[in-house]
């Protein structure tokens, strides 16, 4: 398959691939909520989620989702070289409401013709029978677009989530898989580098179950510490540490390694919203970040899947000689990763 120059195979390469083109993903609030917010499981969400239930780039749920989109594409008109967009339902919690209202909001977005399919957030504890028909239903209404599930897992480790307030058990994720993979439903699976007190042979664990999980895309994401959030007193009372970027590259790089090939990676790093982040300030330049990856991957010889394809996951020797802002390779200007 064609990465399109990148060591691994990104979502925009997965794109150009599919559709010949790139796509620009708009986030979307639909006003929902979570059964770790709203007392069903807890009241306090997440250790780590911030009040917007990380929809902090949304339009806000006070617009329609046509409007959402209207805006999402206005802000996308300067730099747009493609002509179709990913419907990101991103906020809390996307299948945690009345399904009736689900079907509304879904729909929307699926019949403006501009929109190549939606991505749809959420938690495997929050589909149910009459969710997984409305999806299958909408799969075919809509045989031209693009239905995924995004799942937000983390890790596998049992004593991270509880620390984590997950919620629920790995179990319950590997139910929600296979009844996805049953409907033909693609799912992307979010995963956090730097948890607390997890190792880099824990993370290389939970990389290894999802290459046998089926899954279609994963999203690697860096721990933030952001304001308002108990993650966030856990780190001033210094009970918590964040990565620094050659940490975090280091282990990001081991991980992409570690991935099956044909795995499609939607994120390498993470937006933390400028106004509520406390850690890791590096973080803030996200391009920076994307360069210095691939300028180690390039000089390190190392692409997605050689320790998968060799069964090998200890022999990597990462290239940190090239530091933040330095070397030679061609920004990447790209709004995927």
């Amino acid at each position: 398959m064609d990465y399109h120059g990148k060591p691994y195979y990104s979502l925009d390469a997965w794109c150009k691939n599919t559709y010949g083109e790139k796509l620009y993903k708009i986030a979307l609030d639909a006003g929902l909520t979570c059964p770790n917010r709203d007392g069903t499981l807890d009241t306090r969400g997440c250790i780590f989620c911030s009040a917007g239930g990380s929809g902090d780039f949304t339009p806000g749920s006070a617009l329609s989702i046509p409007e959402q989109l209207t805006a999402g594409k206005q802000l996308l008109r300067a730099k747009k070289t493609g002509s179709r967009y990913i419907a990101y339902f991103q906020a809390y919690t996307n299948t945690y409401g009345p399904v009736s209202y689900l079907d509304s909001v879904y729909r929307q977005a699926l019949s403006e013709p501009d929109i190549a399919g939606i991505s749809i957030a959420t938690r495997p504890d929050c589909l149910g029978n009459e969710v997984m028909a409305l999806l299958e239903g909408l799969k075919s209404d809509y045989p031209d677009k693009f239905i995924w599930i995004e799942l937000g897992l983390q890790t596998i480790h049992e004593q991270t989530a509880r620390y984590i307030r997950r919620g629920y058990a790995l179990s319950c994720f590997t139910h929600a898989c296979d009844r996805l993979h049953a409907a033909r439903i693609p799912v992307i699976v979010h995963v956090i580098l730097g948890l607390p007190g997890e190792t880099t042979e824990m993370v290389l664990e939970t990389i290894r179950f999802l290459n046998g999980c089926g899954i279609f895309g994963i999203k690697l994401q860096l721990l933030h510490i952001l304001d308002n959030t108990d993650l966030a007193g856990e780190y001033r009372a210094g009970k918590v540490q964040v990565l620094t970027l050659d940490s975090y590259l280091t282990l990001l790089i081991t991980c992409i390694a570690a991935l099956s090939p044909d795995i499609v990676i939607h994120r390498v790093t993470g937006d933390g919203p400028k106004s509520l982040l406390i850690a890791p300030d590096w973080s803030r330049n996200k391009r920076n970040v994307l360069n210095t990856l691939h300028q180690r991957m390039k000089l390190s010889s190392i692409r997605q899947g050689q320790c998968y394809e060799s069964g090998t996951f200890d022999s990597l020797q990462i290239n940190c000689t090239v530091h933040a802002g330095q070397g030679h390779i061609s920004p990447d200007h790209s709004a995927d990763q």
